[in-house]
């Protein structure tokens, strides 16, 4: 790859990180493509060198937030495939997660913005949905897959939720109290 395509690839990427971050802070219609390109330095007329409308761009950086979770894990030498429930609660269903949207789950941050979006958007988060309920009925005890399926969709609606209802909260003592009743329940998938 020459040097202007590799810049441009590294640009591409710096401007879908920055989306990712901001749309979980903001929501899908929190920032605007100006504001977006102002703070990766670039200019509004450099959006269209990368992407061909900004559903493209949402899209893209769903996708990025559906992947930042494995990303971190896998630099901090964490195999998703060891974790138990509640390895999975005791991270996701934290007061970092609560605090930290930006760098955290989508589905936590975005569920209902996501729920009105493109197709594209949409049919990304179904996939984290798929694999979501995949990997949390793979920890899950159960007489059968399907059993397993269902502990792991009430587990990952619990988690979602848990931290949304924990962030709306005003009451600090309230919002720690739903992120440990979520915790908990969750953890007991795996009996």
């Amino acid at each position: 790859m020459g040097r202007s395509q590799l810049e441009k690839q590294k640009t591409h990427e710096k401007i879908v990180e920055i989306a990712s971050k901001r749309l979980r802070e903001e929501g899908l219609e929190g920032i605007g493509v100006a504001d977006l390109m102002k703070e990766a330095g670039l200019t509004v007329g450099g959006f269209y060198k990368h992407f061909a409308s900004r559903d493209d761009l949402v899209a893209e950086a769903i996708q990025s937030a559906f992947d930042s979770w494995g990303r971190k894990l896998e630099a901090e030498g964490v195999n998703p495939a060891e974790m138990t429930a509640a390895d999975v609660a005791d991270r996701y269903v934290s007061a970092y997660h609560r605090d930290n949207p930006g760098e955290g789950c989508p589905f936590a941050a975005l569920t209902s913005d996501i729920s009105r979006s493109g197709e594209k958007a949409r049919g990304i988060a179904t996939d984290g949905l798929r694999r979501n309920f995949a990997s949390l009925a793979g920890k899950a005890a159960g007489a059968d897959d399907r059993e397993r399926r269902r502990k792991a969709i009430m587990a990952f609606a619990m988690m979602a939720g848990g931290v949304g209802l924990a962030r709306i909260s005003s009451d600090e003592e309230l919002s720690a109290e739903i992120l440990a009743t979520v915790r908990d329940s969750v953890a007991d998938i795996d009996k």
